[in-house]
């Protein structure tokens, strides 16, 4: 399949000339045209901000949510129909700032998903403040004597909970960043996918460069050996890129669900049980 089944023709693109969310388009679309997965069986889905745009410059089925709700929706679709590729995709602020709550849970309940966070260590959309992954002394407009906070650290905090799945990669190594993705959209459970993105308007210091020279890949690493992935996510004087970890003995969410112990069908195949409804309703009105 070709990367161009999943253009949309000629579309405004909302982003800064430079931008890393085109790369990361092109990474997405790439991968999933070697995995030969059909439009019609995709779903994006996403919050808000600049790289919550993705979903719209894509030829597939999409749901944009409220901000950092990005992942219970896609825990909830990918319930609904366990036979869709689900992928969940975002910036930094959105998935780990106002969506931090739902992806440690996410984590936890490790539905068979795809995690795509776009990491510019930046606010795009909402002109320059901080993120959580900013780092410290990085001034903004709002924080004007710079960052005093720790950055957050998706990885470590991925690792800790055991998460099923968890990589970074850097958008200009698109070679290796593409590979990495195939494996995560292959995995059966909750997979997250960090990709360093420069912001090239409000983020001066992370820049193309700054990620060449701050980055390296992983060898000779046990993804399987939880201590030296987390290890590895706690480096700081170089951050590594790869597969960090890998656990492929945890049940994904939706095959722990009662709707699918005896019916592999997805929800919507089904036929309601009206009686059952109009029940459930009645015991609830009584309840009131």
């Amino acid at each position: 399949m070709d990367a161009k089944t999943y253009d949309m023709g000629k579309i405004d693109i909302a982003w800064c000339p430079g931008c890393g969310d085109f790369g990361i388009l092109k990474l997405l679309k790439t991968a999933l045209s070697e995995l030969d997965i059909a439009p019609e069986q995709l779903v994006m889905v996403s919050g808000i901000g600049q790289a919550a745009k993705i979903p719209q410059y894509m030829r597939c089925h999409y749901f944009n949510g409220l901000h950092g709700r990005a992942l219970p929706s896609a825990t909830a679709i990918k319930a609904a129909n366990p036979h869709l590729t689900v992928i969940a995709e975002s910036g930094d602020g959105d998935m780990y700032g106002e969506g931090g709550n739902h992806f440690i849970h996410c984590i936890r309940r490790n539905p068979n998903i795809t995690n795509i966070v776009h990491d510019n260590q930046v606010y795009g959309l909402t002109k320059g403040q901080a993120s959580p992954t900013t780092m410290r002394g990085f001034k903004t407009p709002v924080q004007v004597n710079g960052v005093v906070l720790e950055p957050f650290n998706p990885l470590a905090v991925a690792i800790a909970l055991d998460a099923s799945f968890v990589a970074r990669v850097f958008v200009k190594d698109a070679e290796k960043s593409i590979e990495v993705i195939k494996q995560a959209i292959q995995h059966p459970g909750y997979a997250l996918v960090d990709i360093f993105q420069p912001c090239v308007t409000f983020n001066r210091i992370n820049t193309y460069q700054w990620y060449t020279d701050n980055t390296y890949w992983v060898e000779d690493h046990d993804p399987g050996d939880r201590n030296a992935a987390f290890a590895r996510a706690t480096e700081t004087e170089r951050l590594p890129l790869g597969i960090f970890y890998v656990n492929p003995n945890k049940t994904p969410f939706e095959q722990t669900q009662p709707a699918y112990k005896d019916d592999n069908r997805p929800l919507w195949q089904r036929t309601p049980d009206s009686k059952r409804i109009s029940n459930l309703v009645r015991s609830l009105v009584k309840s009131i």
